[in-house]
């Protein structure tokens, strides 16, 4: 890419804290957390958790690896969250009879249950962000843009694609 087709040559650099967009996006997700934490709550939920009930409730019994590649998170990380999820009883694993190394994770009754429970977080988010619905859809976009032009950028940065 030539200068002249760079959109960056015309971003002064900057290291004060309000300028870079690190902090804008580490904020607003402190303050997203801040957020759910209240709303999950009741439910006896953690953000991590009520993520792996998402792609659950989604498509129930999917391997660890399948549930770590729809939310960027390797088994490293997810394998103790659902070990707490299965003492809860609100998830059950159990390895494949196809691969002994692979673990099949699904929801219980009571994790199942949960879903009807948590059917108004999104709309409490929502009211909560006072962004219009196109406002919300717009920046979603934008910001899953963004992270598919970060990882293209570095692949070293991508999250592994399990298979």
């Amino acid at each position: 890419m030539s200068a002249e087709q760079n959109p960056a040559r015309d971003i002064r650099p900057s290291l004060k804290l309000d300028d870079q967009l690190c902090f804008a996006l580490y904020s607003a997700s402190l303050a997203m957390n801040q957020v759910y934490r209240r709303l999950l709550r009741t439910l006896h939920l953690t953000y991590p958790q009520y993520l792996v009930l998402l792609v659950l409730w989604e498509t129930d019994g999917l391997t660890v690896s399948a549930i770590g590649e729809r939310l960027f998170l390797d088994s490293t990380t997810l394998t103790p969250l659902l070990k707490r999820m299965e003492k809860a009883g609100v998830v059950g694993r159990k390895r494949s009879p196809q691969d002994e190394r692979q673990v099949i994770v699904s929801l219980t009754a009571k994790g199942r249950a949960l879903k009807e429970k948590a059917g108004n977080v999104p709309f409490h988010l929502f009211c909560a962000a006072q962004l219009s619905v196109p406002e919300l859809e717009s920046l979603r976009s934008q910001l899953n843009g963004l992270r598919g032009k970060l990882f293209e950028q570095d692949p070293g940065t991508q999250p592994r694609r399990f298979a």
